[in-house]
């Protein structure tokens, strides 16, 4: 069993997901400080951590592979790639 699997197991389903809410709003509070001219890169990086270690929890709560995290990585940079493009496009056609 996992560091994470263990987590689950010790505080529940429910309770982590509450926690992946927090810990999400937390990179949202230090995004909009930095947005204000904070110079807070160390705070962003670790709620970005703590983020991704509830990415991972999520993952183990809705069983989810990483071959289907992987399939829709391709499929959203690929849109990202389209609408850069078209964007591209669109700004040498103005």
């Amino acid at each position: 069993m996992t560091i994470l699997e263990k987590a689950i197991e010790t505080y529940g389903k429910d309770m982590q997901l509450t926690v992946a809410v927090e810990e999400f709003s937390e990179l949202i509070k230090e995004i909009c400080k930095s947005k204000r001219g904070r110079d807070n890169r160390d705070n962003i990086i670790e709620e970005m951590v703590d983020c991704y270690i509830m990415l991972e929890q999520l993952a183990i709560i809705f069983d989810i592979s990483t071959d289907e995290i992987g399939e829709w990585l391709d499929i959203k940079f690929t849109r990202l790639e389209n609408r850069m493009a078209e964007r591209t496009q669109n700004e040498k056609n103005d």
